[in-house]
């Protein structure tokens, strides 16, 4: 019987194995500076803090833990976001994988995890938008040199989170019970297949019901839209069975244009986690 951490780290091995996922790397294709391997290594050495989360670690250094290993190889950051959403569901693991237990252990954390979330920073660089006037102090690509005004302020991870929306749909989770995670974890579990096929098949819905924030960060929101409504439009058809090419078409496309719905990924591994923890599905 595999262990919570194990769980989590299989979840994040199985979302990068997974294919087609539109604009993501996968076991068919890379980006220009992020290659499967670079992946699979990040997934091995992010085990380590998800061992400190499962045994009852604070949450923020479990997490810069698990960004600073997954870090050691060459492609720098692959699952910084997936490991904001799967430390904190890690924790709330040891009482009960739920989403009360989980909007719980994300709402008390303190100002230390905020520390160590900044110190994350560090190891990996992270495409983020700009903070408001307000929180330049706090922007996180400043790292641990914003840790004294974080410090100063009294800001908690959970606040960071908060203050991050609109704009970040992994902070969203923090701030809405992991509600996205939860639903992808509850179409894994009736979805029919290997579990390959259904987690290609939950990145399509997810990604048609929501425009990615990642893209939108590195493009505009308009392009984050445009491919949502792609996304739609084959999700729509039932194209994974029914059309084939033409979901590859779309991942090759979104590949070549270097759009990366990355967080829509990062909510699949998350609801991946709660299925193999729930025990939804055999692997």
């Amino acid at each position: 019987m595999r262990s919570t951490a194990g769980n989590a780290q299989l979840a994040l091995l199985l979302e990068v194995a997974a294919t087609p996922k539109p604009g993501n790397v996968d076991r068919h294709r890379g980006l220009a500076d992020l290659r499967f391997a670079h992946f699979m290594a990040g997934a091995v050495g992010a085990r380590e803090g998800l061992e400190m989360a499962a045994d009852g670690a604070a949450v923020g250094p479990a997490f810069e833990r698990a960004v600073e290993k997954m870090a050691a190889q060459e492609g720098g950051n692959t699952q910084f976001g997936a490991l904001l959403l799967l430390v904190p569901l890690v924790r709330a693991a040891r009482e009960d994988l739920s989403r009360p237990v989980a909007e719980s252990v994300a709402r008390g954390t303190t100002v230390d995890d905020a520390a160590s979330f900044y110190r994350a920073f560090e190891h990996v660089d992270v495409a983020v938008g700009d903070p408001p006037d307000d929180m330049a102090a706090l922007d996180v690509r400043r790292g641990a040199d914003a840790v004294p005004a974080v410090e100063a302020r009294g800001v908690t991870l959970f606040d960071v989170m908060d203050r991050s929306v609109p704009g970040d749909d992994v902070a969203r989770e923090w701030v809405r019970g992991f509600d996205r995670s939860f639903a992808a974890a509850e179409r894994l579990a009736a979805a029919d297949g290997p579990i390959s096929n259904r987690t290609a098949a939950v990145f399509l819905s997810l990604l048609a019901e929501r425009p990615d924030t990642l893209v939108a960060t590195r493009h505009d929101e308009a392009t984050a839209r445009a491919v949502t409504d792609r996304a739609a439009t084959l999700h729509d058809a039932d194209a994974l069975e029914t059309d084939p090419e033409a979901v590859d078409s779309f991942a090759d496309d979104l590949v070549d244009r270097g759009i990366n719905p990355g967080t829509t990924a990062d909510v699949t591994a998350a609801g991946l986690f709660i299925v193999l923890e729930h025990g939804a599905v055999d692997v």
